[in-house]
Formats: C-alpha cells, structure tokens, sequence
C-alpha cells in the first residue's frame, strides 16, 4: 500500500489503512516514545496516545513536508504533554552547577547518534533528558522548547548544558567512550610542569 493511498484510506476511517499506517510508522515512534518515557510501559501509553491524534488530525496533514516528520511532530508533542500532565518533568531537574561545567563539543554529536548510547541517555534525569532528546535528536531549538516546556530559554540551555556533562560521564563510566587529555594538563607536561 502506498503511502498515498495508507492517507486516503484513513481520512475515510478505514481499518485497514488504519493498521498499515500504525504497522508501518509504529516502531520508529515507540523509539522515539522510549527516549521521552520512564519506562517501556510509559512510552507505549504515549504511542497510543500520539496515534490516537495522528488517526483524530490526519485530516490537517497538508502533504507540506514529509508525511513520517508529521506524525513524528504529533508523537513528540504527545510525549511532552504526557510528561508534564504526570508532572515528571520537573520532578528530577537540577541546575546546580550548570554554569560552571567545562564541554566537550566534539563528543556530543557522535555520541547522541550511536543507538548504543540510548540507554544511557534515559539515565539522565527527565528534565534534562527531555531538552537533550528535544535539541539535540529532535533538532528543536531553545526557544522552541522553552515554549513546548514552558520554561525559560535560558532554563533549556542550561538543562542541555548539564544534560551534556551527566551523558559524558556516564558513558566515560560506562567505558563506552574514553577520556580526552585535559589540554591544559598537557601544556604543564610539554612546559616541564613550570
């Protein structure tokens, strides 16, 4: 079935184009459910629930872009709205520090790209969790996600920030990447420690 005829058979409430659509985009959304969700339980309820508003809007969808980063933008916004209704967001954010931390740019777009390193990233905790999903996977910008949360811009960066740091860390526990020499210690090193 193509995706065309997957749209027309759903803007007419058929079953079938119901399931084919819901077969065919399901288990990239689940992923993308899992990353935003506490547990698998929370991030099948948030893809049933982003379905549901797929099958009750699709009738919005204006072939203006891809039809898969629609229903993604649906899943996505069904997930934050999940996260705050149940108020976990802000249950686990802490910005303690976060000014002071010293990042690794180069480290970060390998690393949020490797599928290995998903697991790790739901370590974090939700708030920081869900700005690094947001800005980094998601391609939203601050100020975009301090309207989806409504926080400060300068709250979403500094949660990215922190976000960073703590995903660093626990990859380095993990041995999943290794630590880069500290350029100043090599300085000292190449100076002879003067």
């Amino acid at each position: 079935m193509t995706e065309e005829a997957i749209l027309q058979g759903c803007l007419q409430n058929h079953a079938a184009s119901q399931r084919e659509l819901y077969s065919r985009y399901s288990p990239k959304m689940l992923a993308v459910c899992y990353r935003f969700a506490h547990n698998r339980e929370d991030a099948e309820d948030m893809l049933q629930e982003g379905f549901i508003k797929v099958f009750s809007q699709i009738h919005t969808f204006r072939n203006q872009g891809a039809f898969e980063g629609w229903i993604r933008r649906i899943v996505v916004h069904t997930c934050i709205n999940h996260l705050k209704k149940n108020k976990r967001f802000n249950e686990s954010v802490d910005l303690i520090h976060a000014n002071s931390l010293q990042i690794r740019e180069e480290l970060v777009p390998s690393i949020v790209q490797a599928k290995q390193i998903v697991e790790c990233i739901r370590l974090l905790p939700m708030g920081y969790r869900t700005v690094l999903n947001l800005y980094a996977i998601e391609g939203y910008s601050h100020k975009e996600i301090s309207d989806m949360l409504d926080i400060e811009e300068s709250t979403s960066r500094s949660q990215y920030t922190r976000a960073k740091q703590m995903l660093e860390d626990i990859l380095l526990r993990k041995k999943i990447i290794q630590k880069q020499p500290d350029k100043s210690s090599w300085f000292k090193i190449a100076a002879g420690d003067r």
